[in-house]
């Protein structure tokens, strides 16, 4: 792992930035909560997406002085999307639990099994896997228009394919097998599993 960060620095952003997101969030809610510092909790958590903004710029620099395209940077972009498309529900579940941890809030409820709340759920976060592989092929693409050369392209190309077989894979394991409650249950009070 030492060598892979050493060799591509590209993966050293990756991992700085992944430290960073979670650094900014951890300083966010301690200082939301802990502190009682309302304010500077809410800078730190709206800092979070510039750990992105770092990645994408490291990887266009990288790419527009000639370097070599690998796995790294097609990687880069597929964390660029799933970052922005899964940060903020990221941000609101850690919220909800630091601040049922730490600060008296209320305990964070779960959808009942079988629930339509549950069956929703799981619907959404695969839309925000869909998202995630919109965002992350745009960037690709991006990349390649912009700063790739000819031999850059292939690689960043495979990402994309890779992307979206995520976003098939998970259908499968997610949304494409779990039960719609019927209509009775649709329409009777939900309860919530604690």
């Amino acid at each position: 792992m030492v060598e892979l960060i050493r060799d591509n620095p590209i993966a050293a952003v990756i991992v700085l930035c992944e430290f960073g997101l979670w650094a900014l969030l951890g300083a966010g809610l301690v200082s939301r909560y802990l502190l009682r510092l309302r304010r500077l909790g809410v800078v730190l958590l709206a800092a979070i997406p510039l750990t992105d903004v770092v990645l994408v710029v490291a990887v266009l620099l990288d790419l527009h002085r000639g370097a070599a395209t690998t796995a790294i940077h097609g990687l880069a972009g597929v964390y660029l999307g799933f970052s922005v498309a899964f940060g903020p529900t990221m941000v609101r579940w850690a919220d909800r639990h630091f601040a049922y941890r730490f600060a008296g809030g209320p305990k964070p409820e779960k959808p009942a099994k079988g629930s339509m709340e549950k069956y929703k759920a799981v619907w959404q976060e695969w839309y925000r896997v869909v998202n995630a592989a919109a965002i992350a092929s745009v960037t690709l693409l991006g990349l390649i228009f912009t700063v790739a050369g000819p031999e850059q392209e292939g690689t960043l190309y495979w990402w994309i394919g890779r992307v979206w077989l995520v976003v098939g894979i998970w259908f499968l394991a997610g949304p494409a097998f779990e039960d719609r409650p019927s209509r009775s249950e649709r329409d009777a009070p939900q309860q919530v599993t604690r």
